[in-house]
């Protein structure tokens, strides 16, 4: 049974309000199994406490860059796969086309693919039919940009 909940734990992915579904922390109470008619399977009440991770507006979180595009850049941070830090929220840094292109600056700070970015959220987008979030990010603030 616990691996039955593990499984469908696994599989639903994410949800709206709590956000990513990490790990399963404690297994606190199973109920008494009821027969479903129809199929035949029994189905068990089952209260858990888990990990879970969202992000929320005006937060600052560190991901890392894996697409590189004339327009911005996509970050990974945790499950999260679809982070957008677009050219227009990247004040000074300008697009370096090339087999490697990158975003680089005055200063000669670099963002690139496999580069780790300070960013904070401007916005989040759930997506019912993935069971995802898609997030919008900038570096206009103090202390945000490609992290050394």
């Amino acid at each position: 049974m616990i691996l039955r909940l593990l499984d469908d734990f696994a599989s639903k992915k994410a949800s709206k309000e709590l956000g990513y579904y990490l790990a399963v922390t404690t297994l606190d109470n199973i109920g008494e199994g009821k027969v479903r008619q129809n199929t035949g399977d029994v189905l068990f009440p089952v209260r858990f406490s888990g990990i879970t991770f969202k992000i929320f507006r005006g937060e600052i979180i560190e991901g890392v860059v894996h697409k590189v595009l004339k327009h911005g850049v996509f970050l990974r941070c945790g499950p999260i796969e679809n982070i957008y830090l677009s050219n227009m929220k990247m004040p000074d840094y300008r697009y370096v086309p090339g087999e490697d292109p990158e975003f680089m600056n005055d200063k000669l700070s670099k963002i690139k693919k496999d580069v780790v970015v300070r960013v904070i959220v401007l916005g989040t987008k759930w997506l019912e039919a993935e069971r995802e979030f898609q997030a919008l990010v900038s570096l206009e603030g103090d202390y945000l940009g490609p992290v050394s």
